[in-house]
């Protein structure tokens, strides 16, 4: 009986054996399609209503337009949609982007926090969780 974690193409090693923690990188992968589509809203936000961001431009920790944060959380946020895609196939290099992707975004985060504190605050939790996720049981995972 094949699974997600033994699933393999004909010729390749055999698959490391499931375990119950396959559902944590399942989880992994959801909660970061949600946190990319979440931050592809503050994108969006950003772009075209900074009017209901708290602070000024000027007032975040690094000085730069709304639309040029917009740009970032936007491109942040597709990448780590499509390093969400890429766990669900099982793809080791979606795991490492998706931990890169989402660390750099914590980041940008944490600098775009007073613009949208509660917003921000529950992305940087979220990005936590998917570190976590990604990192802990990755080999329960087919290699790719």
């Amino acid at each position: 009986m094949s699974s997600y974690a033994t699933e393999r193409p004909s010729g390749a090693a055999t698959a490391p054996p499931t375990t119950g923690w396959i559902g944590i990188i399942v989880f992994g992968g959801i909660m970061l399609m949600v946190a990319g589509a979440f931050q592809v809203i503050e994108g969006l936000t950003a772009l075209f209503r900074d009017e209901v961001l708290l602070v000024t431009s000027e007032d975040l920790l690094i000085d730069l337009s709304y639309t040029a944060w917009g740009w970032i959380h936007l491109i942040f946020g597709l990448l780590a949609i499509a390093a969400g895609a890429g766990v669900f196939a099982g793809w080791l290099w979606a795991r490492i982007a998706g931990v890169a992707v989402v660390f750099v975004a914590t980041l940008v985060h944490a600098m775009f926090l007073p613009a949208a504190p509660v917003w921000c605050t529950i992305l940087i939790v979220m990005d936590i969780a998917i570190i976590y996720a990604l990192c802990a049981h990755g080999r329960d995972v087919r290699a790719g």
